[in-house]
């Protein structure tokens, strides 16, 4: 999501093609209103730099993942400069157009991006009812839209992003009732620093006896923060990092809490003989619910180092303490 942003085109080519080429990763996840963060001036190069890089490929080797938008203000994205909502008119005109930039005539993956109706995401606070709006999107008619890009062959798979336990069970609900697609995946952030949303009630909705969806853990590394770059890192070499780049950005990991607890996993990394990136990656790949775990780097350095981390296996002791970590420090990215 840096690529049109952070990335040019030729950086966004090379990243993909070491990933692909060289290290075998197949699943590509982008979205309609990357890269961030969005204005309308780059909206949608993400999606223009991945489908250049597709042209001559064999599309059949490639998982492509992209998102449509849930409720929001960014009346750019729409024709009619209407804002965007969660409705099968405005799921197809966002797939014909993603199609259009991809280069391709189907996506394997479509996510609803985040809720039509009020849920508060990214750090925002807890969930107040008095902030609910009137005219949410029914769940039955989301996925009828869904039902209609599919059969046109226009998407194979949907899914579901920075998405409750309430919100999973009424899709999964509505699809078994009314014989409607079923979502198959919920792509959630989920991290050392941010754990508990996903393991107490979404993990037992989402495991395999229940709805049986797969987590596509993203920002595992918390934007960069897990890295322990922010902490001791030259300021020189962290002009262009994105927490210092864009004010305000991701600002929830910059806060004392989060940065505490940074600096204790860390430590944790350098007792087992690990780079912080390795320890953050290699544990978020062990968890069972972890289907995919998805990364982003805005240099070649940073995407090898997080492609091979995933050849780490944590030893138990090295879980155990991260529980440690963890038992003082819960989601501190949420204080």
């Amino acid at each position: 999501m840096t690529w049109g942003q952070q990335n040019t085109e030729a950086e966004a080519h090379q990243q993909l093609s070491y990933a692909v080429d060289d290290c075998g990763i197949n699943f590509l996840d982008t979205a309609e209103m990357y890269p961030v963060p969005t204005k309308q001036e780059t909206q949608g190069k993400t999606e223009r730099y991945i489908g250049s890089w597709l042209k001559g490929r064999r599309r059949q080797d490639i998982v492509v993942a992209t998102k449509v938008s849930g409720y929001g203000r960014q009346d750019y994205l729409r024709e009619n400069k209407a804002f965007p909502r969660v409705t099968p008119v405005q799921i197809e005109e966002a797939v014909n157009k993603s199609l259009q930039r991809l280069g391709t005539d189907y996506v394997d993956l479509l996510q609803i991006h985040w809720p039509d109706r009020y849920l508060p995401l990214f750090g925002s606070g807890p969930y107040d009812a008095a902030q609910e709006r009137e005219g949410d999107i029914p769940f039955e008619v989301q996925l009828q839209g869904l039902e209609r890009v599919i059969k046109a062959g226009k998407v194979r798979y949907v899914g579901v992003s920075n998405e409750s336990s309430y919100g999973v069970m009424k899709f999964i609900q509505a699809s078994e009732q009314l014989g409607l697609p079923r979502i198959v995946s919920i792509q959630n952030s989920y991290s050392l620093l941010s754990r508990g949303p996903f393991e107490t009630d979404l993990a037992e909705v989402c495991a395999p006896r229940q709805c049986n969806v797969g987590l596509l853990a993203y920002s595992p590394l918390a934007g960069g923060a897990l890295t322990g770059k922010y902490i001791n890192g030259d300021s020189k070499s962290l002009e262009k990092a994105r927490f210092n780049l864009f004010q305000g950005y991701m600002a929830r990991y910059r806060q004392s809490l989060a940065r505490e607890a940074v600096d204790h996993y860390v430590q944790v990394a350098r007792d087992f003989g690990l780079t912080p990136t390795q320890l953050a990656l290699g544990w978020c790949k062990s968890r069972w619910f972890v289907t995919s775990t998805i990364i982003g780097a805005t240099s070649m350095e940073q995407l090898q180092a997080d492609i091979e981390a995933f050849s780490v296996e944590l030893p138990q002791e090295c879980v155990q303490a991260v529980e440690n970590v963890y038992k003082r420090y819960r989601d501190p990215a949420r204080m």
